[in-house]
């Protein structure tokens, strides 16, 4: 079922039969008891009169006796007819019935002990109360029938139920009715966000919101919010993007116009030179902007054959190996094969390549960068160590954020620490960066070891 008006109407109208019905049947026995304690103390009080009139007459049923005892039934024409219910019997200790009540059966009604009894006499079942007076040697019974008070009981519960069926419809459209008026707000909220553009990202107004609504507003302003900084970050991706890429695009369509006109050799080899490094940079950023935007996509896009870690750095260290041989800088990469595999290696592998080819544009010619990979319990540390200069103190709350340069205005896309960044994110990892000792700087990935 998936309406909440139609669950709530449901529920409570399940809820409020349930308690009809435990009042019904609750009433009923209570009905029952009580109708079963007047009978009973009618019965009791008939006999004792009956008995008390036969020992005012010395034991005898005397004519004022007798006519108790046979006076005649009430005609039955009333609506909750008990007419001839009612019987009296008097025995003596002879076993010889003195006396009976018009309508009363042959048999005794009871064995004869004093006190209440049931007993099944010509089918039917008569409750009665015996009563017997040692002196005058006289059992005095009186019994009404069994079904006299199923009657009785059946007919309260009866006219219980009959205003109940007359009431429960009424009861069902009050509730459907409340219902809906408390679902109200919520019809409200609904009919806000459906007439809402897709551009409209403004928070809904929490004043005079519901208590049992104010989660899902706070909820949704939430997720606001974050659709409202996604499409900023994109704007700001795409608008930074384009000037990063139209600044190389320009230069080099300049310098091969340059080469197109070149008067002598020098000049065009200069121009193809720089054609060569303007294609170079320009191919670093068109790759990081993919890197960043496979690092911001689902892991699980990023899931593939299992790889190991060893085996993974040496790849990501053989294509920079150009890149190092061209700024001599020599790369010293230590690792284990077989010490940690991993499934996600299209995530790690941006991530070391920018980590290393920062290290390698930091460091000075003849420098070293080494990159160790250890695994450490549940986890695994890349470390990265390099002699450049190192990040600027100023720089290093910013240094990943997308297109960040810091103030050392040093050429670059500003990317690379921000792929790091996001991978490290997605894979619940962290990032370190800290000054190494003896100059330079150390770049501390550390993932867990199991996706």
């Amino acid at each position: 079922m998936n309406s909440i008006r139609k669950r709530l109407f449901l529920i409570l109208l399940a809820a409020t039969g349930v308690l009809w019905l435990s009042a019904v049947l609750w009433i009923q026995h209570s009905t029952r008891t009580e109708v079963g304690l007047v009978l009973d103390r009618r019965l009791q009080e008939s006999a004792q009169m009956v008995a008390s009139l036969i020992a005012r007459s010395g034991g005898i049923v005397d004519k004022e006796a007798a006519s108790l005892v046979h006076a005649p039934a009430l005609p039955g024409d009333t609506p909750h007819d008990i007419a001839r219910q009612l019987i009296c019997q008097v025995w003596g200790i002879d076993g010889v019935m003195k006396s009976g009540s018009d309508g009363a059966p042959a048999a005794r009604l009871s064995e004869g002990q004093s006190g209440f009894s049931e007993r099944a006499v010509d089918g039917t079942v008569w409750r009665v109360y015996t009563h017997v007076d040692a002196r005058s040697g006289l059992r005095v019974m009186v019994g009404d029938a069994r079904t006299v008070r199923e009657d009785l009981v059946g007919g309260v519960v009866l006219g219980l139920l009959a205003p109940t069926a007359l009431i429960l419809p009424l009861l069902a459209t009050a509730i459907w009715l409340a219902v809906g008026r408390g679902l109200a707000p919520l019809d409200r909220m609904t009919q806000a966000l459906s007439t809402r553009s897709a551009t409209d990202l403004h928070p809904l107004d929490t004043h005079g919101t519901l208590r049992e609504l104010q989660p899902m507003v706070t909820a949704l302003n939430g997720l606001f919010r974050r659709v409202e900084g996604l499409r900023e970050r994109e704007r700001s991706f795409t608008a930074f993007a384009a000037h990063e890429l139209k600044t190389p695009l320009a230069g080099l369509k300049t310098q091969a116009q340059i080469a197109a006109i070149a008067p002598d050799a020098p000049t065009r080899a200069r121009a193809l030179d720089q054609i060569s490094r303007g294609v170079d940079r320009t191919d670093r950023m068109v790759r990081q902007l993919l890197d960043m935007t496979a690092a911001e996509n689902a892991v699980d896009a990023m899931e593939g054959p299992t790889q190991d870690g060893a085996r993974l750095l040496a790849d990501v260290g053989d294509g920079l190996a150009s890149l190092a041989s061209a700024r001599r800088v020599r790369l010293d990469l230590r690792a284990t094969p077989g010490d940690w595999r991993t499934t996600q290696a299209a995530l790690v592998a941006p991530a070391l390549r920018n980590l290393l080819e920062n290290a390698i544009l930091a460091s000075p010619e003849g420098a070293v960068v080494e990159a160790v990979l250890e695994r450490i319990h549940d986890r695994v540390r890349f470390r990265i160590l390099d002699r450049g200069p190192g990040i600027a103190e100023s720089d290093r709350p910013h240094v990943t954020e997308r297109f960040y340069r810091g103030a050392t205005g040093k050429p670059g896309s500003g990317l690379g620490l921000a792929i790091v960044a996001a991978v490290t994110r997605r894979m619940g990892g962290e990032l370190h960066l800290s000054r190494r000792e003896g100059g330079g700087e150390q770049a501390d990935l550390v993932l867990p070891a199991t996706p």
